[in-house]
């Protein structure tokens, strides 16, 4: 991959992150599912693993990054391979599966059961989670299309 890809890739990956702590801003500012706070309760977990007081800084960055670099480089490798023709589907698929991937390890390692179930909010958590995943995952998928008009290798598509 040349440093032309790798940075599309990584901007992609930024504006998806960037969506994506948006929507939480706004769920924060809105007072939306206020028990539900994934980002607390990673940091609380990351506090009983490391055995001290954890940054609230920490998870947000951790996500940040993960977001910006690591699924940005695995949606720009993906891409050739998920279905749809548009960045946006490709984005949705994409980001639907990372939503499984949450639900079914993620919630469950924190403690909040399957696809967060054990917060006491009924489907609320998997849903808002579902529009979280999809915010970012989108809007990355629209990013990197734009950014590649040829797909990954360059090549336009007729």
């Amino acid at each position: 991959m040349n440093a032309d890809r790798i940075w599309r890739t990584v901007f992609s990956g930024l504006c998806g992150s960037a969506a994506h702590s948006g929507l939480m801003l706004l769920k924060s500012h809105m007072g939306w599912l206020p028990s539900f706070q994934p980002y607390h309760e990673l940091q609380q977990a990351l506090s009983q693993l490391f055995g001290s007081f954890v940054n609230p800084l920490v998870p947000w960055a951790l996500s940040f990054v993960n977001g910006s670099v690591v699924l940005g480089f695995l949606f720009g490798y993906a891409y050739r391979w998920l279905p749809g023709k548009a960045g946006a589907v490709k984005g949705f698929v994409f980001g639907v599966f990372g939503w499984m991937v949450m639900g079914l390890v993620f919630f469950p390692l924190l403690g909040r059961g399957l696809f967060a179930t054990g917060a006491g909010l009924g489907f609320q958590p998997a849903a808002f989670s579902l529009l979280m995943v999809l915010t970012y995952s989108v809007i990355m998928g629209i990013i990197y299309s734009t950014l590649n008009p040829g797909g990954p290798t360059g090549q336009v598509h007729r």
